[in-house]
């Protein structure tokens, strides 16, 4: 459903004359979604497999960019345009595509246990993201999500969000890695540290 969506969107905007490919796939919502399919797939393909501990670090991943890409949706951007022309689409990207993430981590746990370090790289891939967005946007006056964009603020209020949105996803990583090890009987409910 999720690639349909994503499909959908692009048909929609290619069909209104909007559709920049370089712009559909710099929203952090679209990157994150597809990083949750591919891993969603490949949980399908290996189902009768446990999972190796690259493969539990790399559902973890997708587990924090779902979750947070439905939280920031939910808080910053649910009443802003941000170029979705199906109201379906939004539902699928930004809410049923997190809760599905989140059930998929819960229902099948990593096969072992998680260090907070192991969930601190679990930042690369945003860090990366938030450079090449406001790199790109100040050489093409083009931001994904109103926040990042110095026009409504300037560049404080730019560094203000991503702030607290590290700060946020630093919490969604350490309640993802304790979620994790939850259900190993030496975890005692506490999170290892590194």
């Amino acid at each position: 459903m999720t690639i349909a969506a994503i499909i959908s969107q692009a048909v929609a905007s290619i069909n209104l004359g909007i559709f920049r490919p370089a712009n559909y796939f710099s929203y952090f919502t679209i990157d994150s979604n597809l990083i949750a399919v591919a891993l969603l797939l490949v949980g399908v393909a290996r189902w009768r497999s446990t999972n190796s501990p690259g493969l539990d670090v790399l559902r973890g991943a997708g587990v924090v960019y779902m979750s947070v890409t439905g939280v920031v949706f939910t808080l910053l951007l649910s009443g802003v345009d941000v170029d979705t022309q199906l109201k379906w689409v939004n539902t699928v990207v930004h809410e049923l595509m997190p809760l599905v993430m989140v059930a998929d981590w819960l229902i099948a746990p990593p096969a072992s246990r998680l260090t907070l370090r192991q969930g601190a790289l679990w930042l690369l891939f945003p860090l990366v993201w938030i450079i090449y967005t406001v790199i790109r946007g100040a050489a093409t006056n083009w931001y994904p999500y109103p926040f990042l964009n110095p026009a409504n603020g300037g560049y404080a209020s730019v560094t203000l969000y991503c702030i607290g949105i590290l700060v946020f996803m630093l919490v969604v990583c350490a309640a993802v890695v304790w979620l994790g090890n939850l259900r190993h009987p030496e975890s005692g409910a506490q999170v290892q540290p590194a």
